[in-house]
């Protein structure tokens, strides 16, 4: 369980190759991606972050409903980060399937949900429609009487929805109407990320909200001020997700990341 007493957190996203069953899988065996995994894990712990959210990233091509064996896989991957960075906040993001991401998430004890495409409303994707899962999460989350927060992404910025509606005005809806316990988004750039969140803290002042995408160690230490989390792959790997984390650009990031902090305990004294 999340601990709104510690935000903001600082999460690195953990991205195995693509496991068996996938298409994109080149022969790489589940105890190698396992090792990756807790490799990544390890470094991630040392580098001194808050956590991470195990994503399937690479598999595809990716539908809607994930595979059996999919499922299986990142329930083991799951275990084994639970088993061996108990201290470590965990998130779990099953590609692009949050009913099958909650159950992974059930089963590791995980602390939370990450639901990326797609909690609520429609959008086109490669494979054709992706519909909102919030209904059957939120059935799966009482028949289980599951108390894991569920973090939805609001209007993802690589996806394409149905709707003319502003990233604010969806994110209101969907707390109002789709009950999720909190909320990630982001803009197209620094600018429009805290204009986003200025303007939902004014009808949202206690959803914790997460940056969903384009943190860098030039703009979290203003991001985190209002942000209550935030989840970064790229820039701490130099640009590409398959890269090692960078210890030099983590500890750039993570100081940045500590001055939000401390901002913020002194302006809410």
């Amino acid at each position: 369980m999340l601990d709104n007493k510690k935000f903001p957190l600082s999460l690195v996203m953990i991205q195995p190759p693509a496991m068996p069953g996938s298409y994109k899988n080149n022969g790489k065996d589940l105890e190698a991606i396992e090792k990756y995994v807790y490799e990544e894990a390890e470094m991630i712990y040392k580098q001194g972050f808050d956590g991470f959210i195990l994503q399937n990233m690479h598999d595809g091509p990716v539908a809607q409903t994930a595979r059996p064996e999919t499922i299986a896989f990142m329930t083991r991957l799951g275990l084994m980060l639970k088993r061996e960075f108990p201290t470590m906040v965990l998130g779990i993001l099953v590609n692009w399937d949050g009913v099958a991401s909650l159950a992974v998430a059930e089963a590791v004890n995980a602390d939370f949900v990450r639901v990326e495409h797609l909690y609520s409303g429609v959008s086109i994707d490669t494979l054709g429609f992706h519909q909102g899962q919030c209904s059957d999460i939120l059935m799966m989350k009482k028949r289980l009487g599951s108390s894991i927060p569920i973090y939805a992404d609001v209007m993802e910025v690589n996806a394409n929805y149905l709707v003319s509606e502003s990233k604010v005005e969806a994110a209101k809806k969907m707390m109002r109407y789709a009950y999720p316990d909190g909320l990630f988004i982001s803009g197209k750039n620094t600018e429009e990320s805290l204009e986003i969140i200025k303007e939902i803290r004014k009808t949202l002042p206690d959803v914790p909200v997460f940056l969903g995408g384009g943190a860098t160690g030039e703009n979290i230490g203003e991001l985190l001020k209002y942000y209550d989390g935030v989840s970064v792959a790229t820039w701490v790997k130099n640009g590409n997700m398959e890269n090692p984390i960078d210890p030099e650009r983590a500890q750039t990031f993570l100081g940045q990341c500590r001055m939000a902090s401390e901002w913020r305990r002194r302006t809410e004294k």
